[in-house]
């Protein structure tokens, strides 16, 4: 293939790939304390430009997806198991392999009085124990984290953040897991800033319509580069047909 089609041809594998990302922010436009998905884009050189041989080749390529980890507004739901973190931190919930991250605060009781997520993992204190409340019982949470049920202390909720949010991996819509060969300096610290709000849960970061403009934007791209690689294709073609005439 030329090199006009070859550019072509991975601009249109780019931009493939950003609209999976984009594609799964829209999907994920109202699921709380979700963080969206970005991509960064780098250039392909081809080792002949390098050599200074050949004819050199510069094509578009994604070179990473990154999570945008900033701050989603707080929205109020009066349910007192709602909790919404504000500035930087994460809670900490029970996972098979070990405890996994989450900005999603939408918790519930279980029947027997267990913090939970929304799809059952158990809220930890801060000392990796599952969270158990009384069911029918008022429960109050502070600034810091602190559970209250009749006026005593319950537990403390284990929240906390890393010195490169970066290592984490996305797992589903709200989850992230840290890599188990992670550096101790990497590890999961106590949050220091994070304030919790009760009766609150964080909205994604990312809006449903910020997401279709930007997947419009990105369909218009790819559509324009079929279009080059099409007249690539016809250009080829009519070489082709005059060396095959000039030979007939």
């Amino acid at each position: 293939m030329d090199p006009i089609g070859v550019a072509a041809a991975s601009g249109m594998r780019a931009r493939m790939e950003s609209l999976e990302v984009l594609a799964n922010n829209l999907a994920n436009s109202t699921t709380a304390g979700f963080k969206a998905d970005r991509e960064s884009y780098s250039l392909y050189i081809s080792p002949e430009a390098e050599a200074g041989g050949g004819v050199p080749l510069t094509v578009p390529v994604i070179e990473k997806n990154w999570t945008d980890f900033t701050q989603g507004p707080l929205q109020e739901t009066g349910k007192q198991t709602d909790l919404a973190l504000a500035g930087r931190g994460f809670f900490a919930l029970g996972g098979v392999d070990g405890p996994v991250y989450s900005r999603s605060g939408s918790f519930r009781l279980s029947a027997a009085g267990g913090l939970q997520s929304g799809d059952g993992r158990p809220v930890l204190d801060n000392l990796n124990r599952p969270i158990q409340l009384q069911p029918n019982s008022e429960v109050r949470i502070t600034g810091a984290g602190e559970i209250f049920q009749n006026g005593a202390p319950i537990a403390q909720l284990q929240i906390v953040d890393f010195a490169r949010p970066e290592l984490l991996s996305k797992q589903g819509g709200s989850l992230f897991v840290l890599p188990k060969d992670t550096p101790l300096a990497d590890q999961a610290l106590p949050a220091r800033n994070a304030q919790v709000n009760q009766g609150y849960t964080e909205a994604p970061n990312t809006q449903a319509a910020e997401s279709a403009v930007r997947m419009i934007h990105v369909l218009r791209q790819f559509e324009s580069l079929q279009r080059a690689m099409a007249m690539a294709g016809e250009m080829n073609q009519k070489v082709l047909d005059e060396v095959v005439k000039s030979h007939g």
